[in-house]
């Protein structure tokens, strides 16, 4: 078997992937915090009372869901500058290319996530808390959103770990994160087996971190589900009413 273990640990303690590995975690918070934010924003247009602006809402999530995600960096990258010549300035690099397209991407599936939560919180929850005097923004921050976040906290855990992933895409537009930065190095010395061995440890010592957060976060709100276990509606928002 040709492999080389001293090769492998080179690969496996070098600089070069230790940058690598921050551009990739930057990029993927980056893409995750704002494709949440920009995903609440459309699962909210999702149920308005306006149709043209349901519409939008709808168009936006099919596009962004229909079009591939090696798609929409290329274009971020190569054809927003040819339309946009303000992105041909030096402020604008493949990191802000790729944040862009990995973003808007992960708000459609974001939005669906979201507006399913949404849909699972008991209406009556919500009239019993404008009932006792909350404001509509009290009502969601305080009743709503933490119900939101416990029903959505799988889901969104399996997105981000596809979205660490899936940053690897990068390096289509030449950003120097992890597999970036493996391709040019066998380009140089051809052993492929060892420098891909070496990135394949990265992510999965970044998968399992990720996946242990999230077993941790989800029995934090089992935990508080299940100490409101047995109450009405109408008892969760007097417990929250003071929060005001």
């Amino acid at each position: 078997m040709d492999f080389h273990p001293e090769i492998f640990f080179e690969a496996l303690t070098s600089r070069a992937l230790f940058q690598g590995v921050q551009v990739t975690i930057a990029l993927t918070i980056v893409a995750m915090v704002f494709g949440l934010a920009l995903g609440l924003l459309v699962a909210l247009m999702r149920d308005h009372s306006s149709p043209v602006v349901r519409s939008v809402a709808w168009t936006y999530v099919w596009f962004f869901r229909a079009v591939p995600t090696l798609v929409l960096i290329l274009m971020a990258w190569f054809a927003l500058p040819q339309l946009f010549p303000v992105l041909k300035e030096k402020w604008y690099n493949q990191f802000l290319a790729a944040g862009l397209a990995l973003s808007v991407n992960e708000a459609a599936y974001a939005a669906e996530i979201i507006r399913g939560g949404l849909l699972a919180v008991d209406p009556g929850q919500r009239l019993a808390a404008r009932a006792l005097g909350l404001s509509p923004t009290k009502v969601f921050t305080r009743v709503i959103a933490p119900q939101v976040v416990r029903v959505t906290i799988p889901p969104i855990s399996n997105d981000l770990i596809t979205m660490l992933k899936i940053t690897s895409l990068a390096a289509f537009i030449s950003l120097q994160e992890l597999l970036s930065l493996t391709r040019t190095a066998v380009a140089l010395d051809f052993r492929f087996a060892e420098r891909y061995a070496a990135v394949a440890v990265y992510y999965l010592v970044l998968v399992s971190i990720l996946m242990v957060f999230q077993a941790w976060i989800e029995r934090r709100f089992r935990w508080v589900s299940q100490r409101t276990t047995g109450r009405s509606a109408g008892d969760l928002v007097r417990q929250l009413a003071p929060m005001r």
